[in-house]
């Protein structure tokens, strides 16, 4: 008979084991407002209900998971409104305080229950050892026994009502109690009767038992088939003793019942471990995440919303993940939080500065709209374009501003600009029919000057020069025909004149050589004068080619502009050679004569 109630007691032990371990594990309800919580626990801090401690931290970690949510969302919206992150300061949280104080107050009613419980339990403990004793006084002799059976059962009774008594004590007051009451059932010597109506009672009360935890097995909250079975193990263990021959087998039906339950408890939590651990792996894949999005470049606004957009996506899976393990949760959570402030730290930080570089920028700008309105109403057509296009030219040079205010500031110059354009242009209107008049003249001339080096005449010198002189007396023509048109004349005119310089300085050499004769009949020193003053022209001449020579070292050709005067002047300068040799070929033609004469 003892060593049944022996596995009686050590089974009950160990379920209070198991029981223990799970404390932390117990299924939450889920609170979506800080609000929401408050409410439950005012509802625990001032009603009747005992604060129980799984119940108690669940709440504070869900009211704490939210106001932090809270805060982050005030401080991402007050950086997102370009706010100095350094001045920013948070706001005291009325709820929050509201909370702490609700928490004080269910601190001070656990502290104090605590304190009525221990007491409960020391009185529980001294009224169980006493009955252990009065049992123990029993438990003499047979007789003694018998006289006391009905004090007995009173003793029972008075044992199962009392309650939980300190737990380093329990296990060796039940020994203590069960080891005199099987003494005291030893010693009675009651009628065979009365002993098998007691056993059938056990029996009969250990058998509903035994259907109630078997019962459980279809619990669906397995938390609280888990309970309701370490009530019915405190009722098993109070229950007196069956027939010696069923014991075993009535305790092998209640422990096989028992152990059903026990393991889908055991089942749950594994679950939830594993389930906390799946969502440790998800939250560090998600902090992977963030931390490599922070650690990207970014080279504008738009990169900076880009990976804005894709933090918000993790945050809002993050949400969706329940709790990682206990001892990791705090952890994983520090470190999302710290890799997403640091990239929204670093994204107000460049806000910032661009704030300020718009605002310089719009500052660069408002001024060139200020000049550009100063020279809207100009009438100096020249100066004031060249002016409001350089002016264009710095625009383009200047960054970016708030596309609002930067629309109105490039209306606002570009309309200034407009104003002076179209006001020249108005006034310009006929100079451009002139220009195209113009054009029309000098094409005319050109084709003529075309046609004297297919068809030259005797007098196609002198119709060359008074075409040349039309040609430079006619006005400008049409900007965009200006290049075009330069090098077609002085094309014709380079072959013409190329024509004309060989042949006229013959004709003019052969004249010169023909007159000698009559030069020298005015007297003796007429050659020799003619001599110097060709002497002179041909000395003059040298000097200007050579002038021109050197100013051709230090012209740039590096625009239209200047090579058009470089070939200018090379024509210039041919011609004073050509006028050069001809003037030393007259010299020598002299130099002839007055050999001739000398013979």
């Amino acid at each position: 008979m003892m060593d049944s109630q022996d596995n009686v007691l050590e089974q009950g032990q160990e379920v209070t084991n198991v029981e223990e371990t799970v404390v932390d594990n117990v299924t939450a309800k889920v609170y979506n407002t800080m609000e929401d919580v408050l409410e439950r626990i005012k509802e625990i801090a001032h009603g009747d209900e005992n604060p129980v401690k799984e119940e108690i931290d669940h709440l504070k970690t869900t009211f704490y998971k939210l106001h932090i949510a809270e805060r982050e969302a005030q401080q991402k919206e007050y950086l997102d409104a370009g706010g100095d992150p350094e001045k920013y300061q948070m706001r005291p949280s009325e709820i929050e305080e509201a909370f702490k104080a609700e928490m004080n107050i269910i601190k001070e009613k656990r502290a104090k229950l605590f304190q009525e419980q221990e007491s409960e339990k020391q009185e529980n403990l001294k009224k169980k050892l006493d009955i252990i004793e009065k049992i123990k006084s029993m438990a003499t002799s047979p007789d003694e026994a018998n006289r006391s059976f009905q004090q007995f059962k009173q003793l029972q009774q008075q044992w199962r009502e009392i309650k939980a008594v300190p737990a380093e004590k329990a296990s060796e007051l039940w020994r203590n109690y069960q080891l005199y009451v099987e003494q005291f059932y030893d010693l009675l010597k009651l009628n065979s009767e009365a002993r098998e109506y007691d056993f059938r009672k056990n029996l009969e009360l250990k058998t509903k038992l035994c259907e109630a935890a078997e019962k459980l097995a279809d619990e669906p909250d397995v938390i609280s088939a888990f309970h309701q079975l370490q009530e019915l193990h405190q009722q098993y263990r109070e229950i007196g003793p069956v027939a010696k021959d069923l014991r075993e087998q009535i305790w092998t039906r209640f422990k096989a019942a028992s152990t059903i339950v026990n393991k889908r408890h055991q089942q749950h939590f594994e679950g939830l471990r594993a389930q906390e651990e799946e969502n440790l792996s998800k939250k560090t894949a998600l902090c992977e995440k963030v931390e490599a999005i922070a650690q990207e470049e970014n080279k504008n606004a738009s990169d900076w919303e880009k990976h804005t957009k894709q933090i918000i996506e993790i945050q809002n899976e993050w949400k969706t993940i329940g709790f990682a393990p206990q001892k990791m949760n705090v952890k994983i959570f520090e470190r999302f939080r710290a890799a997403c402030d640091d990239f929204f730290g670093r994204k107000a930080e460049y806000f910032k500065t661009m704030k300020e570089r718009f605002a310089e920028n719009a500052e660069k700008k408002r001024a060139l709209v200020e000049k550009a309105q100063a020279l809207q109403d100009s009438t100096d057509w020249k100066s004031t374009s060249d002016k409001l296009i350089a002016l264009q030219k710095e625009w383009k040079t200047i960054g970016m501003v708030p596309k609002k205010l930067g629309d109105q500031l490039w209306n606002d110059f570009l309309s200034a600009c407009n104003k002076f354009f179209e006001a020249r242009n108005a006034a310009n209107a006929g100079t451009r029919n002139e220009e195209r008049a113009n054009l029309e003249s000098k094409r005319s001339i050109i084709a003529q000057l075309k046609d004297f080096v297919e068809n030259a005449t005797d007098d196609v010198q002198e119709k060359v020069q008074e075409l040349v002189e039309q040609y430079q007396q006619i006005g400008h023509v049409p900007y965009k025909e200006k290049d075009k048109l330069y090098k077609e004349y002085h094309d014709v005119l380079d072959k013409l004149y190329k024509e004309l310089n060989i042949s006229t300085a013959r004709r003019r050499l052969d004249s010169f050589k023909s007159n000698l004769k009559n030069v020298a009949k005015r007297g003796e020193d007429a050659l020799d004068n003619e001599r110097s003053r060709l002497m002179r022209r041909y000395e003059q001449l040298k000097q200007e080619i050579q002038t021109y020579e050197n100013n051709l070292g230090f012209l740039n050709v590096s625009s239209k502009k200047g090579n058009s005067l470089i070939d200018e002047m090379n024509r210039k300068v041919q011609k004073l050679k050509d006028d050069m040799q001809l003037t030393f070929d007259k010299i020598k033609a002299i130099d002839a004569e007055n050999t001739e004469d000398g013979e």
